[in-house]
């Protein structure tokens, strides 16, 4: 281990942290006020904007990644960082305070996000199960069809979010769940907030991902676990911050919706990763560690969706019983691969 460059790795990960953790508590405030000039609603806003914007670490990654020889790491990134989002929700859950944060969101559109991640989510685990063992199409079949669907989702979320359907009967009594006023913030410093915090995001994610890349590879861990473990947490870190400064706001739509559309857009990755890497194909590549990767991803999202159904008040360690859920079902699978390592 090269000392001066491993120490060298840590500085410019805790540099890099700190600027995403910074941009990222501040975006929720201009999404926000996107939100109330475009007339967007919060979930989807979450979604399109800003889990948008806090996927670009993983754009960096996976193209960089797959364009030095590593796609399984970049692809285990975007597995690891699926189910890593839905872990910070838990986490985020306990700064709430007396109530679960399923219990106080009550619009469909996040149950329509959260359905439509598990289903694309199971269309990667049949790609990976079914690429190079079922003759059908070329190596750009399924993450196209991936992608596809990942757009799709976004366009039935915009679609229930414009369109009434349900309402919640008791939402009034939720009165802690308020919506915040805003300051109004004219369009230009709107958009010239959102292009720099963007840039910020872009640029210390990249960084972190690199640096956490060194790293992981300085201890001799394998290429998957480094993907779907350390990779993944650093280039989750925009997603965590914006979490926080939605939570803070008091914006859960926008919290939740924010986990759901990043989490798309990072499945929709997996096509450029096939796309900028050389030799076999990806998917083809893929084995059991990928399948399991995703399938941990899956049901983590089912159970939070299963949280927003039922909308309980009860908690434990000021968290959610689907909270307390989903932490234990990601410490049971991430134990299980690690046991596995790179040989499963």
């Amino acid at each position: 281990m090269n000392e001066p460059s491993f120490l060298a790795a840590i500085i410019g990960f805790c540099l890099a942290a700190g600027a995403v953790w910074w941009a990222g508590t501040r975006l929720p405030r201009y999404v926000i006020a996107l939100s109330d000039k475009t007339g967007l609603g919060q979930g989807f806003a979450g979604m399109l904007v800003l889990g948008g914007i806090t996927s670009l670490p993983e754009l960096a990654t996976a193209t960089t990644a797959a364009a030095i020889g590593a796609p399984l790491l970049a692809t285990n990134d975007v597995l690891g960082s699926a189910a890593f989002n839905i872990l910070l929700l838990a986490v985020a859950d306990m700064l709430i305070g007396p109530r679960p944060l399923t219990s106080v969101v009550a619009r469909p559109v996040t149950l329509i996000q959260g359905v439509s991640g598990m289903m694309v989510l199971a269309l990667v685990i049949a790609a990976i199960t079914a690429e190079g063992r079922v003759p059908i199409g070329g190596a750009i079949l399924w993450p196209g069809l991936i992608f596809a669907a990942s757009i799709a989702s976004i366009g039935i979320a915009d679609r229930a979010e414009r369109r009434p359907m349900w309402q919640v009967i008791d939402q009034s009594e939720r009165a802690f769940a308020e919506e915040v006023k805003q300051r109004d913030i004219g369009w230009r410093q709107l958009l010239l907030w959102l292009a720099l915090l963007a840039g910020i995001i872009m640029i210390a994610g990249a960084t972190l991902a690199a640096t956490a890349i060194r790293i992981a590879g300085a201890t001799g861990i394998g290429g998957s676990l480094m993907g779907f473990l350390f990779v993944s947490a650093a280039t989750s870190l925009p997603e965590f911050s914006a979490i926080i400064g939605a939570i803070r706001n008091r914006r859960y739509e926008l919290a939740i919706g924010e986990v759901f559309g990043s989490n798309l857009f990072n499945f929709g990755l997996i096509l450029v990763i096939e796309l900028v890497a050389s030799g076999p194909p990806v998917l083809s590549m893929a084995g059991a560690f990928e399948a399991m990767a995703a399938l941990i991803a899956l049901v983590m999202s089912g159970v939070f969706v299963l949280g927003l159904i039922e909308r309980r008040d009860r908690t434990i360690f000021r968290m959610g019983v689907d909270s307390v859920a989903v932490i234990l079902v990601y410490a049971v699978g991430l134990a299980f691969l690690l046991a596995a390592g790179d040989g499963l």
